[in-house]
This record gives structure tokens, C-alpha cells and sequence, in this order.
């Protein structure tokens, strides 16, 4: 069955939004995590930054509390946040860039120059670095998926996670995905989890975050590859 983590970084930018630089705020990062775990989200995504536009250093640590399932934390390579993560602990670490003017993960890491971009040179090189897991960029097709043209993205991201398990690496992907690109995405061969925050958040602020979550896991459904 192929598995959702919930990114929950939007949660904390609303949060942020007001009480920036405040111990307390609303919403309340942890009510949102376990409201997500219930709903039946596999795993808990959060993206500690350099410059902290979101989630701070204490969001890890509660959510290193509360987490039940499986902790993801997204980083860049700093030795700061490296320091933060050899003390957390996560179950998994996802290494990406960072660009400090951009307002979300624009792609993959360049790894021949672990979150990659679906090209062959890229997921090669993951597999030389001796990652267990890369996670497949998705923004691509999403975007062509909004134009009704995303076919080539597509068949770029079946060849990746193709390429991937060959080489014995586990494949997730995430970035940009809904309720309505995720029926074509599960054409991609071996997936074994999607990570998912804007749009799960987003529909939230209409139906609540448990049925978004329950919405997403129903558009996931039926993936058997």
C-alpha cells in the first residue's frame, strides 16, 4: 500500500503569520500532528530551515514527542541543523536544497555536482552517495498537470523510479501533488510513500485536516505497482 506522509511546514507558516518570534501561537503544531496520524497519515514531515521561516527548533523537538508513526525531517546540509539532527534522531532525513528567496523547495538536489530531480545522472549519483531513499521531485508534472500536458513529465519519473529500484534504492516522491495529479502519478512504478503538505493543508481550511488527510489517502488508494 502506498503510504502518505503529511508535511505539516504550512501549519507553522500560518502560525507564524502572527505570533513570529513568540513561544505560543495557533494553530497548534502538535494538535496537528496527531490529528494527521490518526486520520491515517503513515508519517510526519517537517522542513527545519537556516533562516526559519516556519518551523522552529522547538516544533521538532514536540514533534519528536509526539510522532508515532515516523519522523521525517527535511534539512539542508548545515552543520547547524546536521548538529539538531544527530541529536533528534529522526526516523528518516531527507537532505535538500535551500535557497534563501525561495518560498518553498523549488527542485531536487544536484547530487553529481536526497531529494532529486527524476534524471538518470542525479538518481545515479544518489545511489553512488549510499542513500537508502531518494524522493523524486514531482513540481514538474504538477505543474505540466495544470496545463493538461504533463505526459513527458510523467514518463520522466516512471524512468527515475525505474532506474532507482534497479539500483536497490527505495523511492518516494512528493512536491505540488493533490487530490487531483495523484491518479496519474500512481503509474510510477515502486513508490513506497508520498509526501504531501500544501494542498492537505489547503483543503483543510475547508473540510478540517483529519478529512483532507482521509481525502488524499482515498485519492492515493489502489496504487498495486
Amino acid at each position: 500500500m502506498l503510504k502518505l506522509g503529511v508535511n505539516v511546514d504550512h501549519v507553522a507558516t500560518l502560525r507564524e503569520a502572527r505570533y513570529r518570534g513568540l513561544a505560543h501561537g495557533e494553530p497548534n503544531l502538535v494538535d496537528a500532528i496527531r490529528i494527521c496520524e490518526h486520520a491515517g497519515a503513515k508519517g510526519i514531515t517537517l522542513h527545519l530551515r537556516e533562516d526559519r521561516r516556519h518551523i522552529q527548533d522547538r516544533d521538532v523537538w514536540n514533534a519528536r514527542e509526539t510522532v508515532s508513526t515516523r519522523l521525517n525531517l527535511e534539512m539542508g546540509n548545515a552543520p547547524e541543523i546536521v548538529e539538531i539532527a544527530l541529536k533528534l534522531k529522526p526516523e528518516i532525513v531527507c537532505l535538500v536544497p535551500e535557497r534563501r528567496q525561495e518560498v518553498t523547495t523549488e527542485g531536487g538536489f544536484d547530487v553529481a555536482g536526497l531529494f532529486i530531480t527524476p534524471d538518470p545522472v542525479q538518481v545515479a549519483a544518489a545511489a553512488k552517495s549510499g542513500a537508502q531513499f531518494i524522493e523524486l521531485h514531482t513540481g514538474a508534472f504538477a505543474e505540466s498537470f495544470r496545463v493538461k500536458n504533463w505526459n513527458g513529465e510523467l514518463q520522466r519519473l516512471k524512468a527515475a523510479a525505474e532506474q532507482a529500484h534497479a539500483l536497490g534504492l527505495n523511492v518516494n516522491a512528493g512536491h505540488g501533488l493533490n487530490v487531483a495529479n495523484v491518479a496519474e502519478l500512481k503509474q510510477v512504478p515502486h513508490l513506497v510513500e508520498l509526501n504531501i503538505g500544501h494542498s492537505i493543508v489547503s483543503r483543510a481550511i475547508f473540510v478540517g485536516l483529519a478529512t483532507a488527510v482521509r481525502e488524499m489517502l482515498e485519492a492515493m488508494s489502489g496504487y498495486n505497482r
